[in-house]
């Protein structure tokens, strides 16, 4: 048995898909994306959970976010908008975390 609790990967994405998404994947008029770039932000998300577990405060999460999007997508400064969707992306992953049981983190 594993002690670890586990993080529904599917959970996050949907968490990065409804908040965040920063290159408009999900704007497409198919349902492509789905099948084709569903895990396009799973490294970033993942790495928000990492440093929240690690005990790194919101604001540092979220600034991560935001130098994902402005400085390794290219996408230039960071608008209100783009910030304000770092901020409920990693307000939901928090409150995703919270359901979960104490204890180091595994992945599922």
């Amino acid at each position: 048995m594993n002690p670890y609790p586990k993080i529904q990967l599917s959970h996050l994405r949907q968490i990065g898909w409804d908040h965040w998404d920063p290159i408009g994947i999900r704007s497409f008029d198919t349902d492509d994306w789905k099948e084709n770039a569903a895990d396009e932000y799973d490294s970033y998300l993942l790495q928000v959970v990492s440093k929240l577990h690690r005990g790194e405060t919101t604001e540092e999460a979220v600034a991560y976010l935001d130098r994902i999007g402005s400085e390794h997508m290219g996408l230039g400064p960071i608008t209100d908008e783009a910030h304000r969707a770092s901020i409920a992306t990693v307000e939901a992953i928090l409150d995703y975390l919270k359901t979960l049981p104490d204890g180091p983190l595994g992945g599922r």
